[in-house]
């Protein structure tokens, strides 16, 4: 038995049209799953709905604030109603600001938590709700090594606190759901070469690389076999993890 294969299986991934949501959207689909990608970016998740739909899987795009507990409810039902079913669900968009705590405004604040830790909390909520239903599922939050140390030389301090917060909002959810076959996990990356990060000033990237052990950012294909791990019953009796990528940064 192949434990790695998704065939049959559907997923979402929020964020899903750039960067590492891209990619594992990618990754699930190239494993057998059916993959819905949503995102507030319909141009781009529509470029990636066709590049799964080349590969003989089931896709779609759907706009969809996670911020909006509406928005959340009428995406996994989208899903649902079309598919059937919800097995794999990808809690991935995200936003960090880089402004000093003292210079951060409320607003600013604001936006990070919502997006990072209530849009985590809204999706992880919906799927909840449906695998509860169905007895069983996979729900995965993206976190970050910065929910487990502080970044510098970049000021984050609300980026960190939300992935913090989503590391034990994951395990919450783990201890309240693994009675309904439920699973719960997160996966905390460190220093990932996206668009994102690439953008960074020359200086920050050198100083990471630097205090990274393996030397380098990591690439986001690297991902993709911790997320299949955690996707499938290969990890029937891994519920409530964080599972740190980072190149070894967080060891020192």
């Amino acid at each position: 038995m192949n434990n790695f294969s998704l065939e049959n299986k559907t997923a979402y991934v929020t964020g899903g049209a750039k960067g590492i949501g891209k990619t594992v959207a990618l990754g699930l689909a190239g494993n057998g799953a059916d993959v819905a990608i949503v995102d507030i970016d319909m141009d781009a998740a529509s470029e990636v709905v066709k590049e799964i739909e080349a590969m003989g899987r089931r896709s779609m795009a759907i706009s969809c604030d996670v911020t909006s507990a509406d928005d959340v409810e009428t995406m996994v039902n989208r899903i649902v109603s079309e598919w059937g079913k919800l097995d794999i669900a990808f809690n991935n968009a995200g936003i960090c600001l880089n402004v000093p705590s003292e210079d951060l405004t409320y607003d600013q604040w604001k936006k990070v938590i919502d997006i990072n830790l209530n849009g985590v909390f809204l999706t992880s909520q919906a799927a909840g709700r449906v695998m509860i239903k169905q007895k069983g599922g996979v729900i995965i939050n993206t976190a970050s090594m910065s929910g487990h140390i502080v970044n510098v030389p970049q000021p984050q301090s609300a980026y960190n606190a939300s992935k913090a917060a989503v590391i034990m909002l994951t395990k919450s959810l783990a201890v309240e759901w693994v009675n309904h076959n439920v699973r719960v996990n997160s996966i905390s990356p460190g220093y990932i070469a996206t668009e994102m990060t690439l953008s960074a000033p020359e200086e920050w990237k050198s100083r990471w690389t630097d205090l990274t052990p393996a030397g380098r950012m990591g690439k986001p294909e690297e991902l993709i076999s911790a997320i299949l791990y955690l996707a499938n019953d290969a990890s029937s009796y891994t519920t409530g993890m964080d599972l740190v990528v980072d190149g070894a940064f967080t060891c020192i």
